[in-house]
């Protein structure tokens, strides 16, 4: 479908007060959901993420994402222009931020900027309203029982999700099972609801031409921080010195090993319900873990 790229210009003359005309739109890399250009004039340029008119709201959520997490003055984010649609596409449109791979001192000042970010807190887990993990609905309704809100919020919606998929069978009676024994991997640890990410991997991450590490697609909500540490792990994992910096300026709770799996399950069934059968397996090996992880407190004296 062509794109409006005119209509997107006046959006954006409209949103900074300055003149944008005739921009040349240049498509680069932006994830498997939607497409992504650099839209440049003269000396300015922007970056425009694309998408169907009745995905805006998944727009204007990562907007307010974005946005909270400027608002913690910890890590650099891109700066929204604005977030509307044409009769064709939503969009999003966001200052360009030239990125290049990070160094080690970027993810260490990653780790760094990260923890502080995970000391925002508020009284419930949650959020104040709906956004998307991927292209899925991320339901963030308050609650002040992170097992329930884990359970009810991100486990069973992902497992019913798949079974509308036709993944039943072993995956539903595993998942099954794992949710009515969920309490026994918090023993000795009350999580706190701290602002979290919610798809930190190394696709979401750069560095700016300073070296400062740049974070970006988030899918925020208040949640147990150690799931952004565990989303950091799931595809390829960052550099020692993130890991490192992070857990000297907040270090992690004893039982993380088996939690981590916990939450990247959630990503994994996620994955399979965009993606299809290729991570029905991982999926199945990850509730198994996680139930012989259960097994093994039960037997504990």
């Amino acid at each position: 479908m062509q794109i409006n790229w005119s209509a997107i210009a006046q959006h954006i003359e409209t949103a900074t007060g300055q003149s944008f005309n005739s921009p040349i739109a240049e498509s680069v890399s932006g994830g498997d959901i939607n497409s992504a250009y650099r839209l440049v004039s003269e000396n300015r340029r922007f970056f425009v993420k694309l998408s169907s008119p009745d995905r805006l709201a998944m727009f204007e959520a990562e907007a307010v994402g974005l946005h909270a997490l400027a608002q913690t003055a910890t890590l650099r984010v891109p700066k929204l222009v604005v977030c509307q649609k044409t009769s064709d596409h939503a969009f999003l449109v966001l200052e360009h931020i030239p990125l290049y791979n990070p160094t080690p001192a970027a993810d260490k000042l990653l780790g760094q900027k990260l923890a502080e970010m995970h000391r925002q807190k508020q009284a419930y887990f949650g959020w104040h309203r709906n956004n998307t993990i991927g292209s899925t609905l991320q339901i963030n309704s308050p609650s002040h029982d992170w097992l329930s809100f884990w359970q009810q919020q991100r486990l069973s919606p992902q497992l019913a999700l798949a079974a509308e998929h036709g993944h039943n069978g072993q995956l539903q009676v595993l998942g099954n099972k794992l949710c009515t024994g969920l309490k026994k991997l918090f023993i000795g640890y009350q999580p706190q609801p701290a602002l979290v990410h919610g798809d930190l991997w190394r696709g979401n991450v750069g560095a700016d031409q300073q070296g400062n590490p740049v974070i970006f697609d988030p899918a925020c909500y208040f949640g147990d921080r150690e799931t952004d540490l565990a989303m950091s792990e799931l595809f390829g994992g960052f550099s020692p010195a993130f890991y490192q910096a992070y857990q000297a300026t907040y270090p992690l709770a004893p039982g993380y090993a088996s939690r981590k799996t916990l939450y990247n399950l959630y990503h994994i069934l996620n994955h399979l319900n965009m993606f299809g059968q290729s991570y029905l397996h991982q999926a199945e090996s990850m509730l198994r873990t996680l139930l012989a992880d259960l097994e093994y407190i039960n037997e504990k004296p």
